[in-house]
């Protein structure tokens, strides 16, 4: 980034731990302006550095009305948006079978439907940017269900992978880009509870970051429209 302009901005979800958390710590590194959505806001040690470069919003992906305010609260400190990184999301390990419709719900509401509000909040912003980018995290249980207690979970992340691909139709014409970025293990809290892989057998949260780093800062010209990580050898991925 050119840093004589003025710094990009980015609202990350998600982004007290995890994915969320690297990706917001790599940004800023790299110059970028980010907006935090948390359940709890609290500035990130490495915000000391430039704090007028982070804002904080208390986000709760099943607050219909919170997208709107965010992006409300975002573009009043900072005048722009120029990426979305839609990564809060939950899993919840059942069966198609066994999950009641309230799980299956709530599995929705925040892996789906949540994504998709927070595009559309920030819908005018990104396109006004003329390069504006959106990353939403899918996962390889988007692209195949590899056991029937991740089949709910799958359900709902192949319906995020079909969000990043709608929201590139909508968006091309207007310099938006969106990807799909699909891992399978990576070493946070979520995959811990889902797995007895060692953390250090898992993708990095920091490498993923790395790759949502890369992905946003693709020209116009060099649309990804998924992009799968994993740390293990499967036939497909």
């Amino acid at each position: 980034m050119d840093m004589t302009e003025a710094p990009r901005v980015a609202l990350i979800s998600g982004a007290s731990r995890g994915i969320g958390a690297a990706v917001a710590e790599t940004l800023f590194a790299e110059g970028w302006a980010v907006s935090l959505g948390m359940r709890a806001p609290a500035l990130p040690d490495w915000a000391a550095a430039d704090p007028t470069r982070v804002h904080l919003f208390a986000y709760d992906a099943t607050d219909r009305a919170a997208p709107a305010a965010w992006v409300a609260d975002a573009v009043t400190r900072f005048g722009r948006i120029d990426a979305l990184v839609a990564n809060a999301g939950i899993s919840i390990p059942k069966t198609v079978v066994e999950i009641s419709d309230d799980e299956f719900d709530l599995l929705t509401e925040i892996n789906v439907k949540a994504p998709r509000r927070l595009a559309a909040a920030a819908w005018d912003a990104l396109c006004q940017s003329g390069r504006g980018r959106v990353i939403v995290l899918g996962s390889l249980s988007g692209k195949r269900v590899k056991s029937a207690r991740s089949g709910a979970y799958s359900m709902t992340k192949f319906a995020a992978v079909a969000l990043a691909h709608a929201l590139r139709h909508a968006g091309f014409d207007k310099g938006v880009r969106a990807t799909a970025v699909c891992p399978g293990f990576v070493a946070t809290d979520m995959a811990a509870a889902l797995t007895e892989r060692p953390a250090e057998q898992m993708t990095s949260p920091r490498d993923l970051a790395r790759v949502i780093s890369l992905l946003i800062a693709l020209p116009n010209e060099a649309s990804v429209a998924e992009f799968c990580v994993n740390c293990q050898l499967e036939e497909s991925f």
